[in-house]
């Protein structure tokens, strides 16, 4: 079983910053994959950022340049660093894991973190 935990979140202003972290703890191999999702009040959930092995990483348009997803393999943590903020990323951010499935080749498991809210104030 994998346990993540995220940290980081809280009320900022307009163009602040805040960095998230996730650690992924328990039975954890190779791990294919980490991101961020987030979820803002009457929305659906949607990927904002995400690292694979190897270092590739992806982000949804609207926070290119502003936010960085990084990972520290020895510490099994994702992190996420959001830099001029801005009232519309207000949301409750979730991390998700993504690792093989022991045993069985081509499957994969997500696992999901409790999520951080993240408000930011015009």
């Amino acid at each position: 079983q994998v346990q993540l935990v995220e940290s980081g979140g809280g009320l900022v202003q307009a163009g602040g910053s805040l960095r998230l972290s996730c650690a992924a703890s328990g039975t954890i191999g190779t791990i294919n994959a980490m991101a961020w999702y987030r979820q803002a009040p009457g929305k659906q959930r949607e990927l904002v950022a995400a690292i694979f092995s190897g270092g590739l990483t992806n982000y949804v348009d609207s926070v290119k340049g502003r936010f960085t997803i990084s990972m520290d393999n020895a510490k099994n943590t994702v992190y996420l660093q959001m830099n001029s903020l801005k009232p519309d990323d207000t949301a409750v951010y979730y991390c998700k894991c993504t690792i093989p499935r022991p045993g069985m080749r081509n499957i994969q498991d997500d696992y999901w973190g409790q999520g951080t809210q993240v408000t930011v104030s015009s």
